[in-house]
């Protein structure tokens, strides 16, 4: 008996067999059902290695059954059969969850290849823990517990994926780890700078070149497509392309080939594309600076990178990694945090976000001296100068304690209750006003203790 078992979800018997045929021929146990109802049915008794369904049922449509296998057996990989021209339904698949689309009439080389890959998931960490990481993503608030979950659902899809988040968030990481739990982690994971590409090289960079289509071309290159194929190509900051080489990135996505300058041929590529940008996509296609078309294509699951000032709990944890990484880095005893130095990184604004905390805390490990890092080292100069007006506003009311740590808390004591006041107790206002977010407001208000 095989070890792998499959369910096929489809109301045409014609089509049931095709696919029962091919996937048997693969060493496939199968189970068929006509409707949802019995594929619920068959669901609820097992979990299969692979399930294929139709989008349009009888009695339902495919997206029942994704969502039933969501909650009920969320690493079984489930592809959808979907007709020609019913884009909308298929990017709804894919957000749902589908690891991939099979279009009609089917074809079965396409199919034996998209079951191997789905069967590759069972080899793949379903644990964001146990595939390669980095410090950016650390961290135990509720906004990265929300963001690892995402990831790993996002992973076991072929979608596209669009990472939005501020400079310094750790986009590529992110992007890097929806590589590594794919079934493409063994295969390349080729990173590119959309703004660092010089405009007149572009085309060459993005689809290789022959030899000798243009000076200089002195070999054949094969270009970041062709480089990345059967893995995942990363295009950050991809809002920076040009119009007319979006127009050329978008027909290589619907195509699925590649032409190189100075060839007559295309070429098959099987490439992952996940983009990322710190611009809001959606605003320049609005602004016609951007193809909404492109857009579409690219956006069809978007992950949000929150920025560090939105989960300041982590903080802590960020500072004691950076810190030993550097000390084992440059062989140097490990240090600590005085307390002035902990609780100024805790109300500091991080514009740079996780990078501009990494800089803060190594420039501050080579200046401390003696066994921790003092408020001084840091030298967070911007943040002290936006705190000086409301440090003379609360010495006019002659706040008196000898202790550092006590003074800050009741000047940002003073300065939320004053906003909320302001605002009528309206959290969201009151954020806005202080010009930190609703979730950094709802921290210190617990940590001051101010219902």
């Amino acid at each position: 008996m095989s070890q792998y078992a499959a369910l096929i979800i489809d109301d045409e018997p014609d089509i049931r067999e095709l696919i029962a045929m091919t996937l048997e021929r693969m060493d496939l146990q199968c189970f068929q059902a006509a409707n949802v109802s019995e594929a619920l049915a068959l669901l609820k008794q097992r979990p299969y290695h692979f399930c294929i369904t139709d989008m349009k049922l009888p009695d339902g449509n495919g997206l029942e059954i994704i969502n039933f296998c969501n909650a009920q057996h969320p690493n079984m990989p489930i592809a959808m059969i979907t007709a020609f021209g019913n884009v909308d339904l298929a990017v709804n698949a894919l957000k749902a969850g589908a690891f991939d689309l099979v279009a009609k009439p089917i074809d079965i080389v396409r199919l034996r290849e998209l079951v191997h890959a789905a069967l590759r998931l069972t080899r793949v960490p379903a644990n964001i823990e146990a595939v390669p990481s980095s410090e950016g993503l650390l961290g135990q608030s509720e906004v990265m517990h929300t963001l690892k979950e995402k990831i790993r659902k996002v992973a076991r899809t072929q979608a596209p994926v669009f990472i939005h988040g501020e400079s310094g968030t750790g986009k590529e990481l992110v992007a890097r780890l929806i590589h590594y739990q794919s079934v493409r982690a063994d295969q390349p994971f080729i990173a590119v700078n959309c703004g660092a590409i010089p405009k007149d090289l572009m085309e060459s960079e993005f689809f290789g070149h022959r030899k000798g289509s243009f000076t200089g071309a002195n070999s054949d290159k094969a270009g970041f497509f062709k480089a990345a194929q059967g893995g995942t190509l990363f295009l950050d900051e991809v809002a920076e392309l040009p119009l007319d080489m979006q127009a050329k990135l978008l027909r290589v996505i619907q195509e699925k080939a590649v032409r190189s300058v100075g060839s007559e041929h295309e070429e098959s590529i099987d490439v992952r594309v996940v983009s990322a940008s710190h611009k809001d996509l959606q605003q320049l296609v609005d602004e016609e600076t951007f193809r909404q078309d492109l857009f579409f294509r690219l956006n069809v699951i978007q992950v949000s990178v929150p920025r560090l000032a939105e989960r300041p709990e982590d903080i802590p944890l960020l500072s004691q990694h950076f810190i030993r990484k550097y000390a084992l880095e440059w062989g140097m005893p490990e240090v600590s945090l005085d307390a002035r130095a902990a609780d100024a990184l805790l109300h500091y604004t991080f514009p740079g976000n996780v990078r501009e905390l990494e800089n803060i805390l190594q420039r501050a490990f080579t200046m401390a001296e003696g066994d921790s890092i003092s408020l001084e080292d840091l030298s967070l100069t911007p943040q002290a100068e936006r705190i000086q007006p409301l440090l003379a506003d609360t010495d006019a009311e002659r706040i008196e304690t000898n202790n550092l740590e006590a003074y800050l808390e009741n000047i940002e004591r003073q300065a939320i209750t004053q906003a909320l006041e302001a605002t009528r107790w309206n959290k969201t206002a009151a954020a806005e006003k202080l010009g930190i977010s609703f979730r950094a407001l709802r921290y210190r208000c617990k940590k001051l203790a101010i219902d």
